[in-house]
């Protein structure tokens, strides 16, 4: 009745000669929620907070992604959330926002070739040839809600959370093995 969810492999992989898929090393993850004047916080933060939706900025090793008018994710290596975490909190006292360590939430999915947006359309009703390399968008795939990265015309990232990881990356999979198919 209640069967427990079997642990997703986090060395999971799939790949074709056209499209293949492996999960990425762990990062941090984190969402700020901000409203009014910024300039403070960018201080802080040390970059500037892209105010375009799906707009995305990077210094060093961490990007942030701006998912709405009052939303980003910042992503980097493990080591650079206690750094941005701090320097949030001395901003907090002036500036009230939210700032939340998701990084244990989510997996990600590095899908690239190149038949990799064709992938992405097996479950994402949106259109991916519109979203631009350096963009990415918080959307769905097959009902799960993910946040697309695009790195490069033939490289995404997808994170996901957890829980859904195992029927997401089911699905690329078994579209990795139809568009080498298609292709043979």
């Amino acid at each position: 009745m209640n069967a427990p969810v079997p642990a997703f492999s986090t060395d999971a992989s799939a790949g074709t000669s056209v499209v293949r898929v492996t999960t990425a090393a762990p990062c941090a993850r984190l969402s700020l929620r901000a409203r009014g004047e910024l300039g403070p916080l960018e201080a802080a933060l040390g970059l500037d907070l892209p105010r375009r939706i799906g707009a995305r900025a990077e210094v060093g090793e961490t990007e942030v992604l701006c998912l709405g008018p009052d939303e980003w994710m910042l992503r980097g290596p493990e080591a650079v959330a206690p750094t941005i975490r701090a320097a949030c909190d001395e901003v907090y006292k002036t500036h009230p926002m939210s700032l939340v360590d998701v990084s244990g939430r989510e997996v990600t999915f590095v899908i690239e070739g190149t038949s990799a947006a064709e992938l992405l359309t097996l479950g994402c009703p949106r259109d991916i040839d519109r979203l631009a390399v350096g963009e990415g968008r918080r959307t769905v795939f097959d009902g799960a809600t993910v946040v697309l990265w695009r790195d490069a015309t033939d490289r995404f990232r997808m994170d996901v959370w957890h829980s859904f990881a195992p029927h997401v990356f089911d699905l690329l999979a078994t579209g990795c093995r139809e568009l080498a198919a298609e292709a043979a």
